[in-house]
């Protein structure tokens, strides 16, 4: 599978729910570390969040024909994290994001923000 189509779909199930705060996080410069990406964003409720998650799976599963290899986080959807080996999504909500702070503990990181069409 191809890292940056799958950036991209993940991106696109983002946008489609109107997903906040994109950033991917590239940590290939790191040393042991058991993905080569985070994609980080915020949805505004735990109904935003399971919707996020649901286009996300969507996209990458209509483009490029992959599932998911681990998805944790449904239960509350406060902090929902989908593995695709290479990139790991974490769908947060803005107070569980703001809590755990990810991007400050990975801030070795290049980190790109994206910006929304809305």
């Amino acid at each position: 599978m191809n890292t940056d189509n799958l950036i991209s779909n993940v991106i696109e199930g983002i946008e489609n729910v109107k997903g906040e705060e994109i950033n991917i996080l590239d940590l290939r410069t790191i040393e042991n570390v058991a993905c080569k990406y985070f994609i980080i964003c915020t949805g505004n409720s735990s109904t935003q969040v399971n919707a996020i998650t649901n286009s996300i799976k969507k996209c990458v599963s209509k483009e490029l024909s992959e599932k998911p290899w681990h998805i944790e986080g449904l239960e509350n959807c406060k902090w929902v994290l989908i593995d695709y080996v290479d990139v790991v999504v974490h769908v947060f909500n803005k107070e569980t994001r703001e809590y755990y702070n990810i991007e400050e503990l990975w801030e070795d990181a290049k980190s790109t923000l994206i910006e929304t069409k809305y």
